[in-house]
């Protein structure tokens, strides 16, 4: 059971796994003459999400071309992964109750390096000025839109390449935009930009990039201001804005015992010189929501039948803020800092722990429903019921503390200061009444110590922050009595961090007290969570 074409010709080894039903062949041969679909960033939750919704409509014969993949930050991957497994994914669908779905994923077509040096290039060149292509969209992180530091500096690949030719750019958006242009030069066909990055306002971070981008050549005479004007329509090029939801963890090590013991060969991760961790097979959680903003100029698949919501930019909009900012990523955050600090490797345990689960179901339920923005086409409560119920406590899903602890900083703003905002400005709520909201301020500043709660040193996750945050809690150690005002004052003023200014909140004083009461000393996180969400 080798996961590539040739193996898979021999479908009586394959016993527990659903394969395709479709002529791989001929869709290839439809997705080289007339493509529909190019998508960047090969990474697990594409294989998995974006390649499976594909999946189920060429299996419905709804489309009958696949998807052109390209990835413009781990070559690797392609070599490793796509090349040398036909493009084949195998995915694993870990369900609550236990059971498994194992399907082999054809959808992708093609994967090539974004890369002019390699031959790949040719490939997505094709792809890109045909005009029958309607969507490119994107898995390539929030950070994979960044042209900008947090101190406003142009970073320095784009430096490089704005003081450069365009056909020698090295930054992928670049690229991209090199590619765009020879397809208004070309036939000027409309095409849709499609984010399905999980971050705010996804197509509006991609336009301004690309927007920013094209603006910047253009002042040096190398785009012409027609091309700039194109990519500003979006009637031209429309840049839709998406919510995604499908938690994907890295290839889990029972999973590949779990392959391996049924007779797959090629279930041995990989981990790359860019350290993504990738393997022949995904494993994920079984819901998965994507709400798309119905802008697509030059026509799109249709996602819906797959199960994918299309409606406007405030629907999305709002649907994004229900999760990002009530019903799953501030329970995410919550667990992630406190479960560092206490010991946990797994999320799904941590729903075991009786104080835990009260402090998520208060911040959810009891602290965020109130000021829950319903989009209307998803129900908030029923959300958070499925999250709480079904998502985070799934014993399958090898999920991990560490993992989402990563660039907290970056998150409390959203995923807890909205929240906190939103009951400073209401006339019917008192913001003296949250009591987890500030607690996870609290944890965050006190997991920031990278001191757990025995009083052992651990590993911070990776944060942009981090550098600028632990001298400012220079010399605070487990055990302090505090107070910490002077300290944290600096830092809690910080409204990139948290949202809001939290000295100037009717909150500050409890979140000092907060802190206070969890360093000190061992076991003082334990004691006050149980004190908070018991009170």
């Amino acid at each position: 059971m080798r996961l590539n074409e040739k193996a898979l010709e021999n479908r009586a080894d394959w016993k527990g796994y659903k394969l395709y039903s479709y002529d791989r062949a001929a869709i290839r041969k439809n997705t080289e003459e007339r493509p529909e679909w190019v998508h960047f960033g090969a990474g697990n939750i594409f294989r998995i999400f974006p390649a499976g919704l594909c999946q189920r409509l060429l299996e419905k014969g709804e489309m009958d071309t696949g998807i052109v993949v390209g990835e413009g930050f781990d070559f690797e991957i392609i070599d490793e992964i796509y090349k040398k497994h036909d493009c084949l994914t195998a995915g694993v669908t870990l369900k609550a109750n236990g059971t498994i779905e194992k399907e082999i994923i054809g959808s992708v077509m093609s994967a090539s390096k974004a890369d002019p040096a390699s031959e790949d290039w040719k490939t997505l060149k094709r792809a890109i000025t045909n005009p029958s292509l309607k969507m490119i969209s994107f898995t390539i992180t929030e950070k994979g839109y960044a042209l900008y530091a947090p101190d406003g500096s142009l970073f320095k690949g784009y430096q490089q390449d704005f003081a450069s030719p365009l056909k020698d750019a090295s930054m992928f958006l670049c690229r991209l935009t090199e590619l765009l242009n020879e397809r208004y030069e070309l036939s000027r066909t409309p095409i849709a930009l499609c984010s399905m990055d999980n971050c705010s306002h996804n197509g509006e971070k991609l336009k301004n990039a690309m927007v920013t981008i094209a603006r910047s050549y253009c002042e040096k005479g190398q785009l012409s201001q027609g091309f700039v004007d194109w990519i500003e329509n979006e009637d031209c090029v429309s840049f839709p804005w998406s919510m995604i939801d499908k938690i994907t963890p890295r290839p889990d090590a029972s999973v590949k015992a779990m392959l391996e013991k049924d007779g797959f060969e090629d279930a041995e991760p990989i981990i790359t010189s860019k350290h993504t961790y990738i393997a022949a097979f995904v494993n994920a959680e079984e819901p998965q929501y994507l709400v798309i903003e119905d802008r697509f100029p030059n026509g799109r698949p249709a996602l819906e039948k797959a199960g994918v919501y299309f409606c406007d930019r405030e629907t999305v909009n709002k649907v994004e803020r229900m999760k990002v900012c009530t019903c799953l990523n501030p329970l995410h955050t919550a667990l992630a800092v406190s479960g560092c600090l206490l010991g946990y490797n797994l999320i799904a345990d941590e729903m075991k722990d009786e104080d835990l689960k009260k402090m998520v179901e208060i911040l959810g339920y009891k602290e965020g429903l109130p000021v829950v923005t319903d989009p209307g086409i998803l129900n908030p409560k029923a959300f958070i019921d499925e999250v709480l119920g079904v998502r985070i406590p799934n014993p399958f899903m090898p999920d991990t503390p560490q993992r989402i602890a990563t660039d907290t900083s970056q998150k409390l703003s959203i995923r807890i200061g909205e929240t906190i905002k939103a009951y400073q400005e209401s006339d019917k709520l008192d913001v003296k009444s949250l009591k987890v909201a500030p607690l996870v301020y609290a944890l965050w500043m006190r997991y920031m110590l990278a001191v757990d709660d025995e009083g052992k040193e651990f590993a911070l996750s990776p944060d942009p922050m981090t550098t600028t945050v632990q001298p400012m809690l220079e010399g605070i150690k487990l055990g302090d009595k505090g107070p910490f005002a002077d300290k944290l004052s600096a830092l809690l003023s910080n409204e990139t961090i948290f949202g809001l200014d939290v000295t100037k909140s009717p909150l500050y004083e409890v979140v000092l007290a907060d802190f206070e009461k969890l360093v000190a000393g061992p076991g003082a996180v334990r004691r006050t969570i149980h004190e908070v969400v018991n009170s």
